[in-house]
């Protein structure tokens, strides 16, 4: 990290099919080694999968997953007089929306299924109804922050 000043933020082009930015960030977060005309395949394959198994809009459900996933609050470490402690934070928009994309790719990824396109079909599902490791995940989140609220006061 540049100590001078920030690191610019770079701008995103929207994806061709929905013609939005959150879309082409979670494509580029799922793809690996640059090929991400295998991740748009994926991703838009999922859409398809979860159109038809939730009867919902694909991009309807993708946008209601991620607004499930975002958390509000984290825990931070912070070191004082020898002890470490893990204070409660809010998060930042930004952050909110890389750990939702994150958490998702994730449990997606380490879910029992045939393709990555079918375990990430399932994982948006179950993100859009409240269950599944991504929501777990914001669930345990949550809990590490309202055990540790008693050092809210030490935020800086």
């Amino acid at each position: 990290m540049s100590r001078k000043h920030r690191a610019p933020v770079r701008e995103v082009l929207p994806d061709p099919m929905f013609n939005d930015i959150v879309v082409t960030k979670f494509i580029n977060g799922l793809m690996i080694q640059g090929k991400k005309a295998v991740a748009e395949k994926i991703f838009y394959g999922a859409l398809e999968i979860a159109e038809k198994k939730g009867g919902e809009e694909g991009i309807k459900l993708f946008k209601k997953a991620m607004s499930n996933v975002k958390p509000s609050v984290e825990v931070k470490s912070r070191r004082i007089g020898g002890a470490t402690y893990q204070v409660p934070v809010e998060v930042r928009p930004a952050r909110r929306q890389s750990l939702a994309i994150r958490w998702i790719r994730d449990n997606a990824r380490t879910r029992n299924g045939k393709s990555m396109t079918d375990k990430l079909a399932d994982e948006l599902l179950d993100a859009a109804n409240n269950r599944g490791g991504a929501i777990k995940k914001k669930e345990d989140v949550y809990k590490m922050a309202d055990a540790n609220k008693a050092f809210a006061h030490l935020k800086w």
